[in-house]
């Protein structure tokens, strides 16, 4: 495992080097995007409209944070259930979207495209929203304001931490574990 400080927007080199496992402080402009945010995203796609933030580069976290307390740019802010955007997400890596955030498992359709579009997965820390939002320096909406809490944010982030848990040749950092050489079946 190595550790890596990185600032977006992330180019095909930057991603290429990481592997599951690695820790990687991501420092600049990040978007939050969850369920409803994606399925708007898709339709504008759909439609041939511009989408509210340039995917090439992009890192998109799966996040719907609280409202801000007095004095502070976001409230809590971890990550939700990555598996509820996998039918949206090899879309969004073929366009040029070079990484996401969140906590969970992914799908085979978006491990490939990872690997086809030299792309990443990061984990971040479940149950650590608070700790999470101190990384966050400014939020912005900048889409779908409707939406609340799940509208699109531009986040600035200094050292925010995450884990790659799948990476763009392959690797997975949720290995399934082999049950009969540990003696346990």
């Amino acid at each position: 495992m190595a550790e890596y400080a990185l600032t977006t927007p992330l180019q095909d080199a930057d991603v290429a080097k990481l592997r599951a496992g690695d820790v990687v402080k991501l420092t600049g402009t990040i978007y939050t995007a969850r369920d409803a945010a994606h399925k708007k995203l898709m339709e504008l796609l759909d439609k041939g409209e511009k989408l509210p933030f340039e995917l090439k580069g992009a890192v998109v976290y799966y996040v719907g944070p609280s409202p801000a307390p007095a004095g502070r740019p976001i409230g809590s802010a971890g990550p939700t259930t990555s598996y509820r955007m996998d039918t949206y997400a090899p879309r969004l890596h073929a366009l040029g979207l070079k990484a996401s955030v969140g906590k969970g498992k992914r799908s085979e359709e978006v491990k490939k495209a990872l690997q086809d579009n030299t792309a990443v997965y990061f984990g971040a820390t479940g149950g650590a929203g608070a700790l999470l939002s101190q990384r966050i320096t400014a939020a912005t909406v900048i889409a779908f304001d409707e939406l609340g809490p799940e509208a699109i944010r531009e986040l600035t982030v200094k050292d925010f931490p995450l884990l790659v848990i799948n990476d763009s040749v392959g690797g997975e950092l949720y290995a399934k574990p082999d049950l009969k050489a540990a003696g346990l079946e």
